[in-house]
């Protein structure tokens, strides 16, 4: 009997021993290091995102660099000049020798005219380039709101498990506490108190790796909000307690129509093949030559003196014909245009995955007891008072808190998976419907 006990005390021991590292993290709500508590609701957070974030910056500046190229292709050829003159007369052995009106000096002024419309057709060009670093911008804008909301929601229901968590460790520790009390004076025995060690250390370990999760999902969220590392994140959600917006009210083709006019993917495609149409013109365009229009002046070397010329040249097309840009150009058209049917067919089935997985959310939410999580610390409370009244049993009172904590946990997941398709839903659409 004496190497029994024994034998459970030294597993006892080891439990413990193998927890306390998570133990003191568990029961510690700030992950370390955490100097500083940022408290933010949604629209404080998105916000902050589209006033720090890098990536957004960034794509800023494409945007101004594309604009500048409009201006580039806006503006005319410069002429050319040119001035030549007699740098030695062997005859008077003189350099630049200018005496008696000797002196040899020529000059040309030289303008490139394009022809077949190329500075138009630049013109053009440009300005769709600019639409598709602007639809670029608004795509990358669309997927780092969705993250962030997404990473927001996860946060904020991680955190509210974690709360529960705290509060059964908390509840169990008092428990513990005076059970081991009571061990000493004989009224307990020492294989129900290694029972409640063992269910509070599993919530312990439960928790730590929860708190792990917040803190992957934290870390992304900071990224995004360019907030310190440091940082410990408390998200403010005031319409948590679930205001069911029925999915089923709005109708599933009002969402592909919003997708089709709204989806910045979408916009890329269209605006490619507009891009690569402008760009085979312009390339037929420059298989046209373009005409050097030359003024000329000569004072000496031509055969009368101070000589003056007008003339044209212009390369003739009997070789090159610019055959390969417009070849590339004209499977650039066709390449857009699959790329544009790929991502139009995929629009509606994600759409259609994305509404049937948001009603079956809501369905499965709506079908939970909304009185259940009414009051944790009351019902907790009192199973405890209970328990330690003898009114139920040790192992009442464990199946208690496990059933009691996969509730809750499930309950939160499935807030989180509503709220979180209702954002895929918007992200699927390019706006926002849902979650205002």
């Amino acid at each position: 009997m004496l190497n029994y006990k024994l034998a459970k005390n030294i597993c006892a021991l080891c439990c413990i021993c193998f927890l306390q590292t998570n133990v003191t993290l568990a029961q510690n709500h700030t992950p370390l290091p955490s100097p500083d508590t940022l408290r933010v609701d949604l629209r404080q957070a998105e916000k902050m995102f589209l006033d720090n974030n890098l990536q957004l910056l960034a794509q800023k500046y494409s945007i101004d660099s594309a604009r500048a190229s409009i201006i580039t292709a806006r503006l005319f050829d410069n002429p050319q000049f040119s001035v030549s003159s007699g740098f030695y007369n062997p005859t008077a052995s003189r350099f630049f020798d200018y005496s008696n009106g000797n002196g040899e000096v020529a000059m040309q002024l030289s303008q490139l005219i394009k022809t077949a419309g190329k500075r138009n057709k630049n013109i053009q060009l440009a300005k769709t380039g600019v639409a598709l670093t602007e639809y670029q911008f608004s795509d990358l804008l669309r997927t780092l709101e969705y993250t962030l909301r997404n990473d927001f929601f996860n946060i904020y229901y991680l955190r509210e498990t974690q709360r529960i968590y705290d509060i059964e460790i908390s509840s169990l520790q008092k428990t513990n506490d005076a059970y081991a009390e009571q061990l000493k004076k004989g009224n307990v025995s020492e294989m129900d108190l290694v029972r409640i060690q063992s269910q509070q250390y599993t919530l312990q370990a439960e928790l730590a790796t929860l708190q792990n999760n917040i803190d992957d999902v934290e870390s992304e969220l900071k990224l995004i909000l360019r907030a310190k590392a440091t940082i410990y994140i408390v998200p403010e959600y005031a319409g948590a307690e679930d205001k069911q917006q029925a999915v089923t009210d709005v109708p599933l083709q009002s969402l592909v129509d919003s997708a089709y006019q709204n989806r910045a993917d979408l916009k890329i495609a269209r605006t490619s093949v507009t891009f690569n149409q402008q760009n085979l013109a312009l390339q037929k365009a420059l298989a046209v030559p373009d005409i050097n229009i030359d003024l000329g002046y000569d004072r000496l070397g031509s055969y009368v003196n101070n000589y003056n010329s007008i003339g044209i040249d212009f390369p003739l097309p009997f070789f090159s014909r610019n055959q390969g840009n417009i070849k590339q150009a004209k499977l650039g058209i066709q390449s857009s245009q699959v790329q544009l049917e790929s991502v139009q067919d995929a629009l509606e089935s994600q759409i259609t995955n994305s509404y049937t997985g948001a009603v079956r959310a809501e369905k499965l939410l709506n079908s939970f007891d909304p009185k259940f999580a009414g009051n944790i610390n009351y019902l907790i409370g009192e199973v405890t008072k209970n328990f330690q009244s003898h009114n139920i049993s040790l192992l009442e009172f464990t199946d208690f808190y496990d059933s009691y904590k996969q509730n809750v946990v499930q309950l939160n997941n499935l807030r989180f998976n509503r709220v979180s398709q209702l954002e895929q839903l918007n992200f699927t659409t390019g706006t926002r419907i849902f979650n205002k």
